[in-house]
């Protein structure tokens, strides 16, 4: 006895594996672009602290 998926379910069953793969996908790439992303806010953060000098005094005559 010999199984074959008809045409119709070939197509739906790639259509869930490639929506269920595209959600992992999009999910794994967030996370990990969130990670990068946080790193270089809090490097740029650091540094934008470190340059930022007292404003000088106005000299009042």
């Amino acid at each position: 006895m010999q199984k074959s998926f008809t045409l119709l379910q070939t197509i739906a069953i790639s259509g869930v594996f490639s929506a269920v793969s595209g959600w992992y996908g999009f999910m794994f790439g967030r996370e990990s672009a969130r990670k990068e992303l946080g790193g270089l806010i809090e490097s740029l953060r650091n540094s934008n602290f470190d340059s930022v000098s007292p404003p000088a005094p106005h000299s009042q005559e």
